[in-house]
């Protein structure tokens, strides 16, 4: 264990003990009993006090901090339409773009956590023990949401003529643009993980994995043509997997926790992601601390520049007016038509002006989130709003305050005043701050500016996702720890945002799905 690290957890340890918690230290006598941590259940990251008793005035409070129209919404003029809402930002103005992020930093991070946590188990703002709340995913970046069983325990998803590839449809198009596998009778996908169907831009990229994938097989049995099928699929798995985890540690995650937070915790080593025996899990702060991706969701994207009779294809990432129509004007998943395909030079900078922006992380969340169509919802059951049913989940998982972890962790403690809008709906809010929006508000202040997360949130996220890739024996950093990329980058572009050896711009490229791939 690094020494610096175990200074630091003395110290705090110490503290703990003898310091009063009106001091603004949690005594160790009222922290909460220790949770065992499996890698197939959830468990905790902090053994802290929640933020508030689960009742129902507190849950009141939390539906109205979270409802359509509230402090959190950012009351975007979805009147305008979504074309408009890309070109004019002063029709957001409460939703500032952010420079140093691409649209598509949202869903690659959506697909990430997919990949990692599932949970069926826990009910919406019930208090349930994170031990008894089964992770029906892997806690490993492992593309166990791609693969699932693989081809003799999931035959479904794989091509029957080809069965170490991949089954991958077209939308019909005159392009004949690549789609999920879907069930004709009812355009369900047949996927490892449906939740990858949820929006437009999330199933196009899971397209884009399994494309991928069938490319890495082409190019073993070209390098090796007596090579089994079995040991094919096996080498085709381990490229696409290091591949994806290369984007991740070094591209991703420098967006969203900053370079300096991935670096310290690289060169110091993790201090509050801890599995035991390297068993790891996914804890339910992290669960709660990772949701901040949902404030750098866009009210629209232009999905491709000309699947729509000639024209590009502008969408609300959700729409109620497009419930229950087999092509919806929104970018709902659960359907196919011509038109519902991705143009990845939207979402990644290819070099060629069209790229579009992110959304910045702060307290801000684009309206149409607050208004989710019920199948894109556990169990279809209310209520819609996602930041209200974000917020009922620091009930459902007694999740400690924004500013007790950040005392534990030892950094600055946001003042009350910077609280004064959640306090108007109820007082204790101001000095015990759910989680999610403390981690927000956090990203807004100076220096950080919602660019990327502030130090409690990068702290918890850059240290699970590190966590998870030091704790897993065949990750590309313990199975090979000097492997470099090596697929051939899209070097013919000039990415602004991603200064790595392997982007997710050359991802793309190898997969075919690249502005390149769509010229006739």
């Amino acid at each position: 264990m690094n020494k610096k690290r175990n200074i630091h957890i003395f110290v705090i340890l110490f503290i703990m003990l003898l310091s009063p918690a009106d001091n603004g230290v949690i005594a160790a006598t009222n922290a909460q009993p220790v949770d065992s941590t499996l890698p197939d259940h959830f468990g905790r990251m902090f053994h802290l006090p929640p933020f508030a008793p689960p009742t129902d005035d507190i849950r009141a409070a939390l539906l109205e901090a979270g409802k359509p129209g509230g402090i959190l919404d950012a009351k975007d003029n979805l009147v305008a339409g979504p074309k408009n809402l890309i070109v004019d930002p002063s029709l957001s103005a409460n939703n500032r773009n952010n420079p140093t992020q691409t649209a598509g930093t949202t869903f690659f991070g959506q697909f990430l956590d997919h990949d990692m946590s599932f949970d069926l188990t826990s009910t919406l703002g019930t208090t349930t023990p994170p031990i008894t709340s089964v992770n029906t995913r892997t806690p490993a970046f492992d593309l166990d949401s791609v693969y699932g069983e693989g081809p003799a325990g999931s035959p479904q998803l794989y091509d029957p003529n080809d069965p170490i590839k991949f089954r991958v449809e077209t939308t019909g198009g005159l392009g004949l643009d690549e789609d999920l596998p879907r069930d004709p009778a009812t355009m369900v996908a047949i996927i490892a993980d449906p939740r990858n169907d949820e929006n437009l831009n999330l199933a196009g990229l899971h397209a884009a994995f399994l494309l991928f994938h069938n490319k890495a097989v082409d190019l073993v049995r070209s390098t090796t043509p007596s090579i089994s099928n079995q040991n094919a699929f096996a080498e085709a798995r381990r490229l696409t997997t290091y591949h994806y985890q290369w984007m991740i540690l070094y591209e991703y995650l420098p967006l969203i926790v900053g370079q300096a937070m991935v670096d310290d915790i690289l060169t110091n080593g993790r201090w509050f992601y801890t599995p035991w025996d390297g068993q790891a899990f996914i804890p339910v702060e992290f669960q709660i601390a990772y949701r901040f991706g949902h404030s750098m969701v866009r009210p629209s994207y232009r999905a491709n520049l000309a699947g729509d009779n000639g024209n590009a294809f502008f969408g609300m990432i959700f729409d109620p007016a497009g419930e229950g129509s087999p092509d919806p004007i929104d970018l709902r998943g659960f359907a196919r038509a011509p038109r519902r395909y991705i143009d990845w030079q939207t979402f990644f900078d290819f070099g060629d002006g069209e790229v579009k922006p992110n959304k910045r992380i702060d307290t801000k969340i684009s309206t149409p989130l607050f208004h989710l169509p019920l199948p894109t919802i556990p169990s279809n059951a209310p209520p819609t709003s996602l930041m209200q049913r974000n917020l009922l989940r620091h009930l459902t998982w007694s999740i400690p305050s924004g500013q007790t972890i950040a005392r534990f962790m030892g950094v600055p403690v946001l003042k009350a005043s910077k609280f004064a809008d959640i306090a108007q709906i109820h007082s204790s809010f101001a000095i015990s701050t759910p989680l999610l929006f403390y981690i927000l508000r956090e990203a807004e202040q100076p220096g950080v500016d919602g660019l990327h997360l502030g130090a409690v949130g990068g702290r918890i996220v850059g240290e699970v996702f590190i966590g998870l890739l030091e704790s897993d024996p065949n990750s590309f950093l313990n199975a090979d720890p000097f492997w470099e990329p090596t697929l051939q980058a899209n070097t013919g572009i000039t990415n602004n945002f991603c200064h790595s050896k392997f982007c997710m711009t050359d991802f793309l490229s190898f997969a075919g799905v690249d502005p390149a791939s769509r010229m006739p």
